[in-house]
């Protein structure tokens, strides 16, 4: 059990890498509008507002991202819980989604509805990737 526990923790430093280095990614494609501050909370309302739907879909992408290299990274670190080490993590990227919804309410409904849909399944597959490998090594 304890080796699950690292696992789930080496995956969420994994999924934050992911998440951050797309984000970063993102925000460099997709630059808030000048003058706009995304810090202040009334220019982010803005920025949400005139933010193309690439951005959304980037930020859709990175999560989605997280989940599945941090799910990979958890599901071959754990020997006997594969898939549950894997989901931990996309339950982390779910809370992470749910954190931005209650913090920055004018995301668009499709970035928030994706972000909670689809993190276990991408989790799910990065368990089930580590689990043919070493079936087939």
């Amino acid at each position: 059990m304890g080796r699950t526990l690292l696992a789930v923790i080496a995956g969420a430093v994994v999924m934050w890498l992911t998440i951050f280095a797309l984000e970063f990614v993102g925000h460099a494609l997709f630059p808030p509008p000048p003058g706009l501050d995304p810090q202040n909370q009334a220019d982010l309302a803005a920025i949400m507002a005139q933010a193309p739907a690439g951005a959304m879909a980037m930020l859709v992408v990175a999560w989605i991202a997280g989940a599945f290299t941090g799910g990979l990274t958890a599901a071959k670190l754990s020997h006997r819980h594969k898939r549950g080490a894997a989901i931990a993590v996309a339950l982390l990227v779910m809370a992470g989604v749910c954190g931005m919804i209650y913090l920055v309410p004018d995301h668009p409904v499709w970035v928030s509805a994706l972000g909670l849909i689809l993190p276990i399944p991408a989790a799910l597959l990065a368990a089930r990737v580590v689990t043919r490998l070493k079936v087939s090594a």
